[in-house]
Order: C-alpha cells, then sequence, then structure tokens
C-alpha cells in the first residue's frame, strides 16, 4: 500500500476550496498552510493565460526531512503517508530547510513544525482526505498507487504526469497532470515580492511574534505590513521599488507569479551563523595545540594550555546556548540526546559536542593532577572529536536537500579550515597574556597564514565551479554581485583575509598577529554570516 496524489491541471480553477478546506480541517492558522494554489501568469495581454498548481507537501518516498529531523517527529506511516508528531517537535526548522517544496511551516501557535499529512485521521477511518472531498471539478485525486483498480493507479498508468523536483531524487509521490514547468519549477519565475500578502518577515509562522508587537502598537497595521511586504498602496500602486502602475506588473511578458505562499524568511538567523563561528573556534583551539605536538619549538606553556582548554569549554557552552536559542521550542532541547534520530545529523553533532565537553574536563583534571601519560593518549582522541565538532555542520547542511549551495562537496573543508584560522587567532589573542616564547607566537602566525591560503583557494572553489542548478547559481550571483557583495568582499574578503595575510607575512610583532587574528575572527563570521543567510533566500515554491 503507498498512498499518493494526483493533480489534474486541466480541471483546476484555482478556486482555493482545497485551501480552506485543509485550513478548516487542521485549524490551520491564518498566514500558513498545508496547501495552497500557486498562480503564474503567462504571456501578454490579451493573449496570456494564469496556470494554477496545487502546492503541498509530496510524501516522497526518500523524504528528506524525515531524514533530517533530530527527535523523529516526522516519520514515514507504513502507507506512505510521510506524518508528524507535534509533541516530539523541538522547533529546530531543519526539516524546513530539508523539504525542496517548501511543504513546512512553523505554526505559530504550537511553536512546532506542520505539513499536510494526507488527512492521515480520515484514511485511518476510510474517508478521503478533505481537499479531495470538497474540490469542485475532482482535480485532486488521492488513493493507493499500488492497487491497480484504484483511480489514482489508473491516471499514473494513462496520463503522462511530472513531478517537482525530480532532480533532488526524494522519488516523490504528487503528481501533476498537464503540468507547466513555469507553475512548478521557482525558478521560472521570478519572485518579485510585488503580489500581496506573500512575506511572513512582519507576520505568521515563526515571525509570529513580531505580528503581536505591531497589532498591540498604536501604528496602522494595515500600512505597516504593506509596506513591510513590498505591496501595493491604496492609490493601486505598487511598493517604491517597483513599477509605477499594478498593470505592468501583471501584463509583462515572462512567466509571472501572481499568488504563492507566504516567504517564510531567514529561518536560522544570527544564532546558527554565530554557534558555526563560536563552533569553530572551541575546536581550533584544541586542534592547533594538537598541531603544535609535532613540531618541538612551538610547544605552549602550561599556562597556554589552561587558557586552550578554557576557551574551548567557555565557547563550547556557547555553542550550545545558540542552539537552544534557535529552538521554536527551547525547552524539549534534550529530547536531540533522549529522543535521537540517528539518522540527523544534528542528533551526531549533540552527541559529538556532549563528547568533546566531557574530553576538554578530562584534559583539564588531567593538567591539574599532572597525569601527562593521560593526556598524551585523551588528546589524540580530543583531537578526532575535534574535527567531527569543526565539519558536522557541512554534513547537517548536506541533509537540507532544499538548499543547493549547501550542497558543494568543499563545505567540510571551508569549516575545517576556519577551525584551524580561529584557533590560532584565538590562541593569538591568549599570548598577549602569558610568557610564551617567539617560536610558539610565529607558529599561530604560520598556521594562520596558511589557512587564509587555503581558505582563499576554498572560496574561489566555491564560487566559480559550475553550479549544477539555478538556485545554486543565484546564491553565488548573491554574493559575488548582489546584497552580499559588500560585506562579502570588505568583510570576509579584505578584512577577514588579505589585511591580516600581509601583516603576517610581514613577520609582524606579537601584537600585530594578536590584532591579525582579531581581523580573522571577524572575517571568519562574515563568512559564516552570509554562507548561511544567503542560501535561504532563494524561494523553494
Amino acid at each position: 500500500m503507498k498512498y499518493g496524489f494526483v493533480i489534474d491541471n486541466r480541471k483546476c480553477i484555482g478556486c482555493h476550496a482545497c485551501t480552506t478546506a485543509c485550513k478548516s480541517e487542521h485549524n490551520v492558522p491564518v498566514g500558513v498552510n498545508r496547501t495552497w494554489v500557486k498562480q503564474v501568469e503567462k504571456g501578454e495581454f490579451p493573449d496570456s493565460r494564469r496556470l494554477f498548481s496545487v502546492m503541498r507537501c509530496n510524501h516522497c518516498t526518500d523524504a528528506p526531512c524525515v531524514e533530517i529531523c533530530p527527535t523523529e517527529a516526522l516519520f514515514v506511516r507504513e502507507d506512505g503517508i510521510v506524518d508528524f508528531d507535534k509533541d516530539r517537535c523541538i522547533g529546530c526548522k531543519s526539516c524546513m530547510q530539508a523539504c525542496p517544496y517548501d511543504a513546512l511551516y512553523i505554526d505559530p501557535e504550537t511553536s512546532t513544525a506542520a505539513k499536510c499529512n494526507y488527512c492521515a485521521h480520515r484514511i485511518d477511518v476510510g474517508l478521503e482526505p478533505a481537499c479531495v472531498n470538497v474540490c469542485p471539478e475532482h482535480a485532486i485525486i488521492s488513493g493507493d498507487m499500488e492497487d491497480a483498480g484504484s483511480e489514482i493507479a489508473q491516471l499514473l498508468a494513462r496520463q503522462a504526469v511530472k513531478v517537482r523536483k525530480p532532480e533532488k531524487g526524494t522519488q516523490p509521490n504528487l503528481f501533476y497532470i498537464d503540468a507547466d514547468e513555469a507553475s512548478l519549477n521557482p525558478s521560472a519565475t521570478v519572485d518579485t515580492g510585488k503580489y500581496l500578502w506573500n512575506s511572513q518577515t512582519t507576520g505568521v509562522g515563526h515571525f509570529a511574534k513580531e505580528a503581536e508587537k505591531l497589532a498591540f502598537s498604536n501604528g496602522d497595521v494595515i500600512a505597516a505590513v504593506l509596506e513591510a511586504n513590498n505591496q501595493y498602496t491604496n492609490a493601486g500602486e505598487v511598493a517604491k521599488d517597483g513599477p509605477k502602475k499594478s498593470v505592468e506588473v501583471l501584463m509583462g511578458k515572462e512567466a509571472r507569479r501572481v499568488y504563492d505562499t507566504p516567504n517564510k524568511g531567514i529561518l536560522w538567523g544570527w544564532e546558527v551563523s554565530g554557534y558555526v563561528w563560536t563552533k569553530a573556534i572551541s575546536a581550533g583551539v584544541l586542534l592547533v595545540l594538537f598541531l603544535a605536538t609535532f613540531f618541538g619549538d612551538a610547544v605552549p606553556t602550561t599556562a597556554t594550555q589552561w587558557w586552550a582548554y578554557g576557551l574551548g569549554l567557555v565557547f563550547l557552552s556557547l555553542t550550545g546556548l545558540l542552539l537552544v536559542m534557535d529552538l521554536d521550542q527551547p525547552k524539549r532541547f534534550l529530547y536531540v540526546l533522549l529522543r535521537p534520530h540517528w539518522g540527523s545529523w544534528l542528533v551526531k553533532g549533540g552527541y559529538t559536542i556532549t563528547v568533546y565537553g566531557g574530553l576538554l574536563t578530562l584534559l583539564m583534571v588531567g593538567l591539574f593532577f599532572g597525569w601527562e601519560s593521560l593526556n598524551e593518549i585523551a588528546t589524540w582522541i580530543t583531537a578526532a572529536v575535534a574535527i567531527v565538532v569543526a565539519v558536522y555542520t557541512a554534513f547537517l547542511f548536506g541533509q537540507a536537500k532544499g538548499r543547493d549551495f549547501w550542497q558543494s562537496p568543499t563545505l567540510a573543508i571551508h569549516m575545517l579550515v576556519h577551525s584551524f584560522m580561529a584557533g590560532a587567532a584565538a590562541l593569538a589573542l591568549v599570548a598577549l597574556l602569558t610568557s610564551d616564547s617567539l617560536g610558539w607566537t610565529d607558529f599561530l602566525a604560520t598556521v594562520m597564514a596558511v589557512g587564509i591560503g587555503v581558505n582563499l583557494l576554498t572560496m574561489v572553489v566555491e564560487l566559480t565551479m559550475t553550479h549544477p542548478t539555478v538556485a545554486a547559481h543565484e546564491v553565488v550571483k548573491m554574493i559575488t554581485k548582489g546584497r552580499y557583495a559588500r560585506t562579502f568582499y570588505l568583510g570576509a574578503v579584505l578584512l577577514g583575509n588579505i589585511i591580516p595575510l600581509v601583516l603576517l607575512l610581514m613577520g609582524a610583532s606579537q601584537m600585530m598577529i594578536a590584532l591579525a587574528g582579531i581581523m580573522v575572527l571577524a572575517g571568519i563570521y562574515f563568512t559564516e554570516k552570509i554562507w548561511v543567510e544567503a542560501p535561504q533566500r532563494i524561494s523553494l515554491s
């Protein structure tokens, strides 16, 4: 038994009955949708037409949202329905990053993820999903695709069908008859932001708290929402950065989006950028100490070892704090450890961080009691764990199949190099407070200089290699020529790499090496902020 959907675009009239029936059946709040009808217009008046496509969870056979979920809040039933348990959800929003179809949202009332679950409660008692029952044109067909006598199986056997984003390898079980690529492929239409109610950034879902602030303020709520969303004004014109008349939007020559689900905005914001940064420092200080064991003239003092272990624990604690802060259900953060789904790299990372913290504590205890043999063995083990701490986020991002740019094979190298750079930079600042030899500071300068060289090479590869998808290409364009270009060139490249590299190659003093370290740390944060945020600005629907 395997349930699926067929959307017959020959019949769909865009009435939105499926959307409202779904909202009624599941008490879906205003502004978020489990099912919605995307509308795209093609042509130029009077030779134009409007396309309707019902969008929702694709109930994938290989569901990336299930794979990445750290607590098994999302799961695949025996009948193929991808269902969810809100009581297990921690609100990490990983599933929303993993879904290529923009099917999940954060429920503003429960602060947990939600999506179409095929009306599983109705299926269990022999009924069809609410959207199927209410559709006036029978444009939505549901049923068991493995039952040769079912209507859906016969349609799939006789009709040419399409699925959304087959290249993702998710094996979606939502099929379209007579579908137009302009409607199914989000990159086929520019997301101009010039249609009503297309942004969550001031209102719903994960950002519901902003709507509450707005609602209880003394300002003009409607005007504020319209202005924030770049929408039409009372005079029938569009916002200040768009065409003068709305008709110019509707009657352009290219295919254009005229109605879609709200844009969910940046789901992983400064907390995630910050946690990648603090994690790099925590892992890096230990990795640099470990690297120093191979160089006889670069042995740090005992005081520096204390500083390194202490910094490792402090920044590891900050990493955990930022991770918890990013959850929409922070009180459930222990579910990652107590109710783990071992297929998720969020779980593997959570356990790795926990083990790393324990090993750092053991090293401090060994240093205090002078257990040199124990510390020698523990250092090797801790260094191996530190490497995993440094790079596991790259594998987590790799599970986020909805974000093409994060699928880069160089992302793990990018994060490992950042850890060595951050560790050397942090220890260069510590060297101002300790009595380490000149050989130690020269070693830190060398690690930073080599790290900068590898980092620049890695960024060149990431940004100049041929990207297989339009979405990844658009992210590169955004970084090198678009909204992030100034931050990238001035903050990440110039401040964070070029200037400190020049200082280090000049044979700078201890103070100048520390200054270069500050710049390197700033550059790493700018880079991580861009790499985390930019891919999330690409529309998934």
